[in-house]
């Protein structure tokens, strides 16, 4: 017999009744059941109850084991009593009766428990994240995890993609965030980066001659954390094509997403249809480029009911240029308690408040309330009804002023209200790809810089960048699920004139870019062909298959807010003779 198992917790059935067996796990818990003691044994695939009564050579040994100890028994597969057999386990129809005990390795008494869903602090679960894992939902999620990428790899591979792999000590490049250095020994005062993503480098495989890539890439970005988004490293399917349009892209990772989603969505439906909305409109109905489709509500600009109307804040805000009015249909919403509660919220969010109108039923006739109707009149306020398609025991909420002053704050009130009324379908994905992005923005200094991918085609080519760079389009796109963005990506910049013309005007001169992109610049010049691609977050498509909230659910050793390693502690200091090494020192912050 092997020295630690023949079979593993999750084996045996009634099939097995009469064998000898033996089996290693950890104790889940111990019973006493009136001097029977019974022991959940876990390992990686399942439970098994095993259990020792005086007679048992072995019930001495079982007396003394505590949770989490690791152990191995041997004994005899016996069929439970149909009273007590356990249909939530599959193990649940025997149980094992114990004959020989051998303690593998005790157990400390636990910081936190792994038996059950009790709510601990996330430091704590960090720290001693070796034990989270042992934890059945932390360790389903990544086990979900790890078959999805499985599945990604399958299904890539199955539509015609090549799997390669790029360096991870490569050259610095701005994406869009601060990259993790690395000094170099042999290069005194140099530094590698860790890659944001390996863009230049699927590109290069592009000119390469290669057709069809895929990987399932590490990727480094020094970031503020946020509830999706890891601070220092995360995984995503990253893709590139060569000799393709927009729709191309679109036409070969649709049915790998979906059938993805289909896989592993519990049996959720997954929307068929995904739908093509510029990233203006996105803004404009929903508040923002990542929309949850789920909820029916869509925003609508109502500033000709204002413009010049009895209530003076709305008036006066439509008199400057640039501002409009904004609706949010809150279909059954009709309740003043309702409405005075998503006014207090936006006042959390830091604007002065939400108006509203809601309407209901007067001795039989509609009735227009709250304190928009009654500064705008019957005319108006009916006006607004009509166009919002809104009735009785219905309301709207209404913000004003410049779009990027109160959109983000609209958007997240407009996913608050559908949660809030139940207009969100939960039991659903839905998809939709945000498309015509701006190449360039302004700072708040009116400074003009990319505002996505630095290597996109602009819409238009040369010609394009010859005009108002404010209304520069790209081939750019994100994917959005459920609130989320799952997947950007763009058709690139494959001609060196079009890319310098694109980074001059947003002030890198030619030297700069040759400094830079000096590789990709150079490869392009010698036969480039047309190519484009994306890349899905693996985190969060997890994230959203796990129901999950945080992304750190999804991850098998995540840090914490602060970018540190509990477990590990990282980061850490550097020894001098490391220091001495690298040619570096240590200044401290003042």
């Amino acid at each position: 017999m092997h020295r630690y198992r023949s079979h593993t917790c999750a084996d045996l059935t009634k099939e097995n009744v009469g064998e000898t067996v033996r089996l290693s796990g950890w104790v889940h818990r111990v019973r006493d059941h009136g001097g029977i003691l019974f022991i959940d044994l876990r390992d990686h695939y399942g439970i098994t109850q095993v259990l020792a009564d005086p007679d048992s050579p072995a019930f001495k040994d079982v007396e003394k084991v505590r949770s989490e100890w690791v152990i191995r028994i041997d004994g005899t597969v016996k069929a439970r009593d149909a009273a007590l057999v356990n249909p939530k386990l599959p193990t649940g129809e025997v149980e094992i009766f114990v004959r020989d005990l051998e303690v593998l390795g005790t157990a400390d008494e636990l910081p936190m428990p792994v038996f059950g869903d009790q709510d601990y602090p996330e430091e704590t679960r960090l720290k001693y994240r070796f034990l989270d894992l042992r934890r059945e939902k932390l360790h389903d999620n990544i086990m979900l995890r790890s078959h999805v990428v499985r599945s990604l790899r399958n299904r890539m591979w199955d539509t015609g993609f090549t799997e390669f792999q790029t360096p991870i000590i490569t050259a610095s490049s701005p994406e869009g965030a601060r990259d993790f250095l690395v000094p170099s020994r042999l290069h005194p005062g140099k530094f590698y980066a860790l890659p944001q993503a390996p863009q230049q480098f699927k590109q290069l495989i592009m000119v390469g001659g290669f057709d069809r890539y895929f990987q399932i890439a590490p990727c480094f970005r020094d970031e503020d954390p946020r509830a999706d988004r890891s601070p220092t490293d995360f995984y995503q399917l990253d893709v590139e094509m060569s000799f393709v349009e927009q729709e191309d892209v679109f036409s070969a990772v649709q049915p790998v997403i979906t059938g993805l989603f289909e896989e592993f969505g519990k049996g959720r439906r997954v929307d068929a249809e995904w739908p093509r909305i510029p990233y203006k409109e996105a803004l404009a109905k929903y508040g923002s480029d990542k929309p949850d489709l789920r909820n029916p509500i869509e925003m609508q600009d109502v500033s000709e009911h204002f413009r010049g109307s009895g209530f003076a804040i709305f008036a006066k805000l439509l008199e400057q240029d640039g501002t409009e009015v904004r609706a949010i249909p809150a279909p059954t919403g009709g309740s003043r308690k309702f409405c005075d509660r998503m006014n207090k919220y936006a006042q959390q969010e830091g604007l002065p408040g939400m108006g509203y109108i809601f309407w209901r039923d007067m001795d039989g006739q509609m009735d227009a309330a709250g304190p928009l109707a009654k500064n705008i009149g019957p005319e108006r306020t009916e006006a607004i009804r009509q166009q919002l398609g809104l009735g009785i025991g219905d309301a709207a909420f209404f913000l004003g002023g410049k779009p990027s002053a109160f959109e983000g704050v609209a958007g997240r009130a407009r996913n608050v209200i559908g949660e809030e009324l139940g207009l969100t379908d939960k039991d659903r994905f839905a998809f939709a790809w945000i498309v015509d992005f701006p190449m360039y923005e302004r700072d708040d200094e009116g400074k003009l810089d990319f505002s996505h991918n630095p290597f996109s085609m602009p819409q238009g080519g040369m010609d394009a960048l010859n005009g108002d760079p404010e209304e520069v389009l790209g081939y750019q796109y994100d994917l959005a699920c459920n609130g989320y963005e799952l997947i950007s990506g763009a058709i690139r910049n494959h001609k060196p004139e079009i890319m310098y013309k694109a980074f001059e005007l947003a002030g890198y001169p030619n030297e700069e870019v040759d400094k830079r992109f000096g590789g990709m610049v150079n490869a392009f010049k010698y036969g480039a062909p047309p190519h484009g691609g994306c890349a899905a977050g693996i985190d969060r498509i997890v994230m959203l298959l796990a129901d999950e909230a945080n992304i750190r659910e999804v991850i098998m050793f995540p840090m914490n807010q602060r970018a540190e390693d509990l477990m590990l502690g990282g980061p850490s200091d550097p020894t001098n003779e490391q220091l001495r090494e690298l040619g570096l020192r240590v200044i401290p912050r003042d």
